[in-house]
């Protein structure tokens, strides 16, 4: 396989010193695809892993692979260690006041469903109101839907605006609703790149005794998250969105909530002792976590927080905000191309369609001049609804990302738009 370091056309002279350093980290932006350099922009749907959690991963294979918690030999010791000690790095990189709040899933999805059947299908009842962004991932909106079903409580939804914003005077209306009792919102939307106000709307909810879930997913590898500054009950978020492995997540929940739930999964470990008569459950978090963990997984999502945590951050931040607005510019340069979400307050993701073509010719085309994007209705098919199209082109940029691919990208939707004779 031939290397963008053999074949590159792309000099990156435009890229800062420090992202060129950064990009050694992660050899899958060598490769070549058809011959041409890589330009990997579907980051929203997973970011690429750095070889510091690869090289974790590896050793934990090589040297102290064993089940956790269960036995007293050296392996498996050191392994419930390593186990342990990613649970207490996650705790410090989303400020958790505590590892029992700290819970191991296999996703945000996984956690969602938790918070959804251990917390909603035991407190809901008939005529309860959930709320729901309009904006949601999927992942936030069937566990729920689900739970309603079960219960007999409402879904209502918070509209979205024409620039991808959260209606927030639709929202404080909507939360004056005694009937109100859990409101679902991501932090960051999948399909528009919005950045919500979560720390607003959790403070506001607060005050009103309603549940938040937060979904995270998407803003975990873009800015640092404080769940006690944000203020959320619930907050989930998954691995492979931060640059480690996929099969992992995590459920954080305020410790006074978990302690009066029900595990949502039952088996090994999750209990203290177990008789046909009576079972009683382990403490937090374990109560939650039922049967063999992902123990490498875990591992390699702390050596993926370590690697964040390495980062100048506010640096990070600044040179995605960049890439971001040199994006806009150069995307509007296309003919027929037009931006869906235009919020003020965007993580670095585009979202867009050309006029007379669908998104999913756009990727294969984009795929053949090696440029990896996402098209589709992205898991957010009310999104698509409520902006009247059928899907969108998704190109979302991480940190390792450069202007010079931004270039690339928009070469090769000229392409596009040449090939399907869009003038204007």
């Amino acid at each position: 396989m031939q290397t963008t370091a053999e074949l590159s056309t792309l000099a990156f002279t435009n890229t800062p010193g420090f992202v060129r350093e950064y990009r050694k980290d992660f050899p899958i932006l060598d490769r070549m695809v058809y011959e041409k350099p890589l330009v990997f922009l579907d980051n929203a749907a997973s970011t690429q892993m750095p070889s510091q959690v690869m090289e974790t991963i590896t050793a934990y294979h090589s040297f102290h692979h064993a089940n956790v918690h269960r036995g007293v030999h050296q392996l498996s010791q050191e392994a419930s260690e390593l186990y342990e000690g990613a649970r207490e790095k996650i705790r410090a990189f989303i400020g958790a006041s505590s590892e029992r709040e700290v819970i191991f899933t296999s996703g945000t999805t996984d956690s969602i469903n938790l918070v959804a059947n251990s917390y909603g299908g035991y407190n809901l009842k008939q005529g309860d109101v959930i709320l729901i962004s309009e904006m949601e991932h999927h992942a936030n909106i069937v566990p729920w839907y689900m739970v309603a079903r079960r219960t007999g409580a409402i879904i209502k939804v918070i509209p979205i605006l024409d620039d991808g914003t959260l209606d927030m005077n639709a929202l404080h209306e909507m939360i004056r609703d005694e009937k109100v009792k859990i409101l679902c919102v991501n932090h960051v939307s999948n399909a528009l790149g919005t950045i919500n106000p979560v720390a607003e709307i959790c403070a506001l909810c607060r005050e009103k005794g309603i549940i938040t879930v937060i979904d995270g997913a998407q803003a975990v590898s873009h800015d640092s998250v404080d769940v006690k500054s944000i203020g959320a009950d619930f907050y989930a978020f998954s691995g492979h969105k931060m640059h480690g492995p996929t099969g992992i997540g995590i459920l954080y929940g305020r410790e006074d909530i978990l302690k009066g739930m029900e595990p949502f999964k039952g088996g090994g470990d999750m209990i203290l002792s177990v008789s046909f008569e009576h079972i009683e459950w382990n403490e937090l978090p374990f109560k939650f976590e039922a049967g063999t963990p992902p123990i490498a997984q875990a591992i390699g999502l702390g050596a993926a927080a370590d690697y964040l945590n390495s980062l100048d951050r506010v640096e990070v931040k600044k040179y995605e905000d960049s890439l971001l607005h040199y994006a806009e510019e150069k995307l509007i340069t296309v003919p027929g191309l037009r931006i869906v979400g235009k919020a003020a307050n965007k993580v670095s993701l585009h979202s867009f369609v050309i006029d007379g073509v669908h998104p999913h010719d756009i990727g294969s085309i984009l795929d053949g001049e090696g440029v990896a994007v996402r098209t589709g209705q992205h898991c957010a098919e009310p999104v698509m609804k409520r902006f009247g199209i059928p899907a969108t082109t998704r190109a979302s940029m991480s940190f390792y990302n450069t202007f010079e691919e931004i270039d690339e990208l928009v070469l090769a939707l000229h392409k596009v738009t040449e090939l399907f004779n869009v003038t204007k």
